[in-house]
């Protein structure tokens, strides 16, 4: 299959996806296309969003339009490392009798976990998940076990309540490919989701899509090419967040306390080529990167004092940064 028909396939494969989550998820277009879009490019996602927003609904309905293994845990502060990644436990060998250790894997062992309120258990607990996400491997005692493939994480958080709850470790964040704002409904959408779940029916999704689909998504979505302005734009934008460098902007000095990394730029060109695939292109624009800078900066960007002080969004900030570099640029 050449290059230009496996983009159609992929296009054909995610509008079959809408369609079917559409049986069930009642609008969130956007947070559909930029879930879709980290998986496709390898990546896990972070979604954000109050509670009966229908963010676990969506990643449930998501496993069952892929054909993939599916595991939920919900996240207390009870919950320990070995409640995720499995543990040793002492069987009893039938043919000789003898006792032995025997690894008994735990929820991770999947392709799609759903890390469900993630902001709820102890940093210890969160960091079990930080070599799976980034090695796609386990390690328990000496011995390493891979993790199935394609493997993402999908995890939520609820940004009110904070009391009593342990926010993600910045070097976790960063292994999520999107931190995804999910927004309230409107109200036509909201008057939909009433009628739907207040009856007695219900809407059974088949799958539409396989892991061999996103697989084969990663490896297309890696040929695309990025014109040298747009990979220009990519590092003015993410290098422009580093209040440290030498010619960062008053307005970065004074509102941005620690800037994003190297793992932005490269996260924001691969969800960039796909979303240029999605949309009917055979490379990437600044516009792919200006419509996924938001997903992809703001849990890699922590705000000043002064800032917060001042009533200012970390997505503010981010809209501010895109406008000063489209001016510069000229685009």
């Amino acid at each position: 299959m050449s290059d230009t028909a496996a983009a159609e396939v992929l296009v054909s494969g995610f509008n079959r996806l809408k369609q079917a989550l559409a049986k069930r998820i009642v609008g969130q277009e956007d947070v559909i296309e930029q879930v879709f879009i980290a998986m496709a490019a390898g990546g896990h996602s972070l979604l954000e969003g109050v509670p009966g927003l229908a963010k676990t609904l969506l990643v449930k309905s998501l496993a069952d339009a892929i054909h993939l293994s599916f595991r939920r845990v919900q996240f207390t502060p009870d919950l320990m490392p070995a409640d995720i990644t499995g543990t040793e436990i002492i069987q009893e060998n039938a043919e000789t009798g003898r006792r032995q250790f025997v690894f008994q894997k735990g929820p991770i062992f999947t392709q799609i976990l759903l890390a469900d309120e993630i902001n709820r258990t102890p940093p210890k607990t969160q960091a079990a998940l930080l070599e799976a996400m980034q090695e796609k491997h386990v390690t328990v005692g000496q011995e390493t076990y891979e993790l199935p493939k394609p493997f993402f994480v999908l995890a939520t958080q609820n940004p009110i309540e904070q009391e009593g709850t342990y926010p993600l470790p910045e070097a976790q964040k960063d292994r999520f490919l999107f931190l995804i704002k999910v927004a309230y409904p409107t109200r036509e959408a909201e008057k939909e989701i009433v009628t739907r779940t207040t009856g007695s029916t219900s809407e059974t999704i088949e799958p539409v899509l396989t892991a061999e689909d996103l697989q084969a998504a990663q490896t297309l979505s890696r040929k695309v090419p990025v014109p040298d302005h747009v990979l220009d734009f990519v590092l003015d934008l993410v290098r422009i967040t580093r209040p440290a460098e030498a010619d960062a902007p008053k307005y970065v000095k004074e509102n941005v306390g620690w800037g994003a990394g190297p793992r932005a730029s490269q996260q924001l060109v691969l969800a960039s080529k796909v979303r240029a695939l999605l949309h009917g292109r055979t490379h990437v624009t600044t516009d792919d990167i200006q419509a996924l800078a938001l997903p992809v900066l703001r849990h890699r960007i922590v705000p000043t004092f002064h800032a917060e002080a001042e009533g200012l969004t970390v997505d503010g900030i981010i809209s501010e940064l895109v406008s000063m570099v489209k001016s510069k640029s000229g685009k």
